[in-house]
């Protein structure tokens, strides 16, 4: 394979960083801007190039030491060689420029809700008992990730990879679990369910719905989920989340739109009279129930597009919404309801993918809305993996 000597650009979306080589792209994993390298192709494209780091010839100041001996091998983090600090600029540049090519300039600074760098993550899920190798199936045995908490090294620690269930098994252990051994457990692993077929799209039924539950104490409340689905495994950025985008917004009647367990909602009902929650999936609606007992609230378990078309133009009108869709971002119908029809006049909106949100945020925009703030939700350190909140207001 070729050798050339690059100057490193800038780190772009996945992690790597790009280079150009007699004008064409180049991208170079665990590299850093400005850095000197000698790198190696290792794929050739018609359009870019991939490479390897055969010497680094002049190191970035932002360089730094990984702290796990996995990395690199496991396929999770990808940003250990950067100090924390200059992390977040990476994360708040890359999210920007996703804004940026929307066609949505900031005024201000983007603001970061942040926790700690390490033993932040409460979930994870092992396969055959170990973490996939770095862009295969190969499977790493694991006794500590530093990156996960306490609860779940614990139990690395206490079950030995040779003797951990084969398939797959979900983890989610941390202190705010509410139970004796702080951690829930799926009950099932893949050699065992097969292919199930669910009873609604996206749901995880079947008998062993409270076998699966796992309850967290959350900001003073308990909020239940099924450990073999999903919530977000940082919960000290999560708490500071649910804080800034619920705290500050009050009224009467409250939107929740793919709305989860209820996670939103139930500190919604705080401070609103009434919660609409529209979730399509209808088992995670249950949990949602349980979630806002006692609280006025009503559940559509739709598609977010489906209620727009059926349910939205009876609704009577909502003081504030928030949105936190899927990765592809709102779905068209829903999001031409909010833009045309909805005249919400405060909208936090949340995203889990920055270039769909800047898309989504762009149409919002141009409907009447103004950004106010965007807010990088800092949950994934030592990833380039960014999400963000955009506060937006109806001119």
């Amino acid at each position: 394979m070729e050798e050339f000597t690059v100057k490193a650009e800038k780190i772009v979306s996945g992690g790597n960083c790009l280079c150009h080589i007699d004008g064409k792209a180049v991208f170079v994993p665990y590299a850093l801007p400005e850095e000197i390298l000698c790198v190696e192709i290792t794929k050739k494209t018609r359009d870019w190039n991939m490479a390897k780091i055969k010497k680094i010839l002049e190191p970035s100041s932002h360089r730094t030491e990984p702290f796990c001996p996995l990395y690199g091998i496991c396929g999770g983090c990808n940003m250990q060689h950067i100090d924390s600090d200059f992390q977040k600029e990476i994360r708040k540049k890359l999210l920007l420029e996703n804004f940026e090519r929307a066609g949505v300039f900031l005024e201000d600074d983007v603001d970061v809700i942040f926790g700690e760098n390490k033993g932040y993550r409460a979930r994870i899920r092992l396969s055959d008992g170990g973490f996939y190798q770095k862009g295969s199936h190969s499977v790493i045995g694991v006794d500590f990730c530093p990156v996960a908490t306490k609860e779940i090294n614990e139990w690395l620690s206490k079950n030995p990879f040779e003797s951990r269930p084969k398939g797959s098994l979900k983890l989610f252990a941390d202190k705010r679990v509410k139970n004796a051994s702080h951690i829930a457990i799926s009950k099932e692993n893949a050699q065992k369910s097969g292919h199930k077929k669910a009873r609604f799209s996206g749901t995880v039924g079947g008998k062993s719905f409270e076998e699966n539950k796992c309850e967290l104490e959350i900001l003073k409340k308990t909020l239940a989920f099924d450990v073999r689905g999903f919530f977000q495994s940082n919960l000290d950025v999560l708490e500071k989340s649910i804080a800034h985008i619920t705290g500050k917004i009050k009224g009467f009647r409250a939107l929740d739109v793919y709305a989860g367990v209820g996670t939103f909602s139930a500190f919604l009902s705080d401070n609103f009279d009434f919660v609409t929650l529209v979730e399509h999936n209808r088992d995670a609606l249950v949990y949602a129930e349980q979630n806002l007992a006692g609280k006025k609230h009503e559940s559509y378990g739709l598609p977010a597009s489906l209620w727009a078309k059926r349910n939205a133009k009876n609704a009577i009108a909502f003081d504030a919404a928030v949105i936190d869709p899927p990765r592809e971002g709102i779905e068209r119908d829903t999001l031409d309801w909010f833009c045309k029809e909805s005249k919400i006049p405060v909208i936090q909106s949340v995203s889990c993918d920055s270039a769909t949100h800047a898309r989504d945020v762009s149409k919002l925009i141009k409907a009447g809305y103004t950004l106010k703030k965007l807010t990088l939700l800092d949950f994934y350190p030592q990833t380039a993996h960014t999400e963000s909140l955009a506060e937006l207001e109806l001119k």
